[in-house]
């Protein structure tokens, strides 16, 4: 049964465990039919809506790959200056607009909120690619894919969450998808970029063992895995703030050595000056494969919200 079918993708909250581990062996399946080559066509006939308000590289491009490799077709728009949004056209317009040309919506948005106004407008399902400081959903899920990709188990697992943990949208989400997960976290970040108390409430709520500390050395040492996060200057109001915390934790060869050389490092990405070019080239930095497994997490997802999977 495909429990995602004609459903929206808006939020990490939303996902029942059945429903991640279903995304989950899709997405496995859709990395090794397109590492053996097989011709895919699930969504043949079927035109994606590409609605990037925001600026993104891997979100984009990976959501297009995506419908590509499953045999559909790409509309849309990379930046809100080339659209009617210019002009003045509301998020609500053009959203119903791309709704009567495109089969499936996917959308980054800079606002808070909009990727549920654009659900709530749009026949066609909507994914979210990212609204503001709110949710990422699918980079939540392909963070998962990758993790047991690396890892194996996830359970049992220790998972480092470094650095603006407040603004941080990719850690919003999947701090909702590890909730189905026995696994420990450990939040890495300053004082005020702390993962908002609601959110670790919630955590320690669904049983996961919380801990908050602003050593990374000692973060590093206990955990699996290490999800480091840029400090994102684009969020801060006064830019004296952000001086205040900009390369607060940076992940380099001679730490990773020092502590735990066997660590998997993840990234969202982009990265700044948070993870040194000397960790490239370490068997643990994964980040540029956890790119690649996005493309097959939101080919998953599109060909399960077009009952296509």
């Amino acid at each position: 049964m495909n429990e995602l079918f004609d459903r929206d993708i808006l939020s990490g909250e939303q996902f029942t465990l059945d429903e991640i581990q279903t995304v989950m062996g899709v997405a496995h399946d859709m990395r090794r039919r397109v590492a053996h080559g097989t011709h895919l066509d699930n969504c043949h006939g079927k035109v994606l809506a590409s609605l990037f308000f925001e600026p993104s590289t891997r979100t984009r491009l990976s959501f297009e790959t995506a419908m590509l490799r499953l045999g559909g077709q790409v509309i849309g728009f990379s930046s809100a200056e080339s659209t009617s949004v210019s002009k003045g056209e509301t998020l609500s317009d053009t959203i119903q607009m791309a709704d009567q040309f495109a089969n499936v919506i996917a959308m980054r948005h800079p606002r808070v909120g909009s990727a549920h106004e654009a659900a709530a407008v749009a026949v066609r399902p909507v994914i979210n690619g990212g609204d503001g400081i709110g949710q990422h959903p699918t980079q939540a899920l392909l963070d998962l894919f990758t993790l047991q990709q690396e890892l194996g188990d996830f359970d049992g697992r220790t998972i480092a969450l470094v650095g603006d943990l407040r603004h941080g949208r990719t850690v919003h989400s999947a701090v909702e998808i590890y909730k189905h997960f026995n696994c420990r976290l450990i939040l890495v970040s300053p004082e005020q970029l702390m993962l908002q108390r609601p959110m670790v409430e919630s955590l320690h709520k669904s049983g996961v063992a919380v801990t908050e500390t602003t050593d990374l050395e000692s973060a590093l040492s206990a955990s699996d895995a290490v999800y480091m996060t840029r400090i994102q200057k684009e969020r801060f109001a006064d830019p004296s703030e952000y001086e205040k915390v900009k390369g607060c934790y940076v992940l380099n060869r001679e730490l990773i050595m020092r502590t735990n050389s066997r660590i998997v490092v993840l990234h969202p990405l982009p990265r700044v000056d948070e993870i040194s070019t000397d960790v490239d080239d370490l068997p643990g930095a994964a980040y540029f494969r956890q790119a690649q497994n996005g493309v097959y997490v939101r080919m998953a997802l599109i060909a399960m919200v077009l009952g296509k999977a």
